[in-house]
């Protein structure tokens, strides 16, 4: 028999829907101030759907969007709680908006550089063997890399 959407957790029902430990939980608690679960008779946590849903958003931004424990805790003092448990949202309703757009053709920019001869050697030896840095050789790497990053935030989205 599944709870209604407002009921309770205990920490078990939890850590079972956010595929996570127990233990996970407990340490997230210490580390988030905004997390309060009830604590009744014995210590047993019981979540509220809130505390729910920013342990969801907690979780995505840790093993979804690589944050780091202090960058959640950043993004919690900067925007909120309410922020965080709006994230994972946002990030599907993007997801379903890019799958659903043209998909973005993305260049060959390593067989491109190839075929103009961009990819030209960025050092080239001197009288006395060492390697002397070729100006134009370095601008046509940092363009290069440039357009990468540029294909990468377009794929992005």
């Amino acid at each position: 028999m599944d709870k209604a959407p407002e009921a309770f957790r205990t920490i078990s029902e939890v850590a079972d829907e956010l595929e996570v430990p127990k233990h996970v939980l407990r340490f997230w608690e210490a580390k988030f101030a905004q997390l309060k679960p009830m604590k009744r008779g014995g210590g047993r946590r019981y979540y509220r759907p809130e505390d729910v849903a920013l342990l969801r958003g907690i979780r995505f931004l840790l093993y979804n969007d690589g944050y780091t424990i202090r960058g959640v805790q950043k993004i919690l003092r900067e925007h909120g709680p309410r922020f965080v448990m709006d994230s994972r949202r946002m990030a599907e309703e993007d997801e379903q908006e890019g799958a659903m757009s043209q998909p973005h053709e993305i260049p060959d920019i390593a067989a491109e550089a190839a075929q103009s001869g961009v990819a030209t050697i960025v050092r080239e030896p001197t009288e006395r063997g060492l390697p002397k840095i070729n100006p134009e050789a370095i601008g046509a790497l940092l363009d290069e890399l440039e357009a990468c990053y540029l294909v990468l935030v377009a794929a992005k989205g």
